[in-house]
């Protein structure tokens, strides 16, 4: 850092970027950032393939992403930040694939901890604990007692997670109190329902951001984005850095989010 800061101050181009980025970053954190962003990271795979690499080489570079990005969401002030890592439908990769990616939180976790601790992140995770492996649950347990006392942005991993799972889930334990006599089924409403989601303790995300093309939501929060504003981008998510994360913020502050009602002159 030292290093670059003396470069900095020997080339005044870089110097004038530099504060020209930085206020950049003020002037999008004053406009309204999203409390919530979540993200399917997309186009590992398709990185790696570009390059003559193995897929795996693109999951590792995909590590690199996240960090860059927790990094200036934190920032940027925004309060969640859900990254889809693995889904329930992922274990259907190939069994070395899969292997990868299930090491890949406990060497992100190890490696970058120290800095999630001096950013003020706190680690959370949604998904299901079956079938994960120990060292997983072990790595993200670590991160998210290291880490539980930390006031900045959640860094939420969806991992080993399905949003039909968790709503089947959430309906069954609503019947499971209706026949029990625990609950009318006047008192079942969308309130209800949000309660028993994996997500209950978090605001649902203001922005869902997908890269390298795909416009589908795969099996990713259906529930919760129901008014979420929604951000597609051609980049694949190891070129997924800085500028892209601000360009994605800085198109949600564009929107007009009226939530099913009307604002201002439409509303006359």
């Amino acid at each position: 850092m030292f290093n670059k800061l003396l470069k900095r101050m020997a080339d005044p181009a870089l110097e004038d970027a530099a504060q020209g980025y930085e206020e950049r970053l003020y002037e999008v954190a004053k406009e309204g950032v999203p409390a919530h962003i979540a993200i399917i990271m997309d186009g590992n795979g398709r990185w790696a393939k570009k390059r003559s690499l193995p897929r795996v080489a693109g999951h590792h570079e995909g590590m690199k992403t996240v960090r860059k990005i927790t990094k200036l969401a934190n920032h940027l002030g925004v309060e969640v930040l859900t990254l889809y890592a693995f889904s329930t439908e992922n274990w259907k990769r190939p069994k070395m694939e899969v292997d990868f990616l299930m090491r890949l939180p406990e060497e992100f976790l190890s490696t970058f901890l120290p800095e999630l601790i001096e950013e003020n992140v706190r680690v959370e995770m949604i998904g299901y604990h079956h079938n994960l492996p120990s060292h997983t649950i072990s790595a993200i347990r670590k991160a998210k007692e290291a880490t539980k006392h930390n006031t900045g942005l959640v860094l939420n991993f969806a991992l080993n997670y399905g949003s039909r799972s968790e709503i089947v889930d959430a309906v069954k334990d609503i019947a499971a109190q209706v026949a029990a006599g625990k609950l009318d089924l006047a008192d079942i409403t969308e309130d209800r329902i949000s309660s028993g989601l994996m997500t209950n303790d978090l605001p649902e995300p203001d922005l869902l951001i997908r890269t390298s093309g795909e416009v589908r939501l795969s099996n990713f929060m259906l529930w919760q984005l129901a008014y979420t504003e929604l951000w597609f981008t051609e980049t694949l998510w190891p070129d997924f850095g800085e500028e892209s994360l601000l360009e994605a913020v800085e198109n949600y502050q564009k929107r007009n989010r009226r939530f099913g009602g009307l604002k201002g002159e439409e509303a006359n």
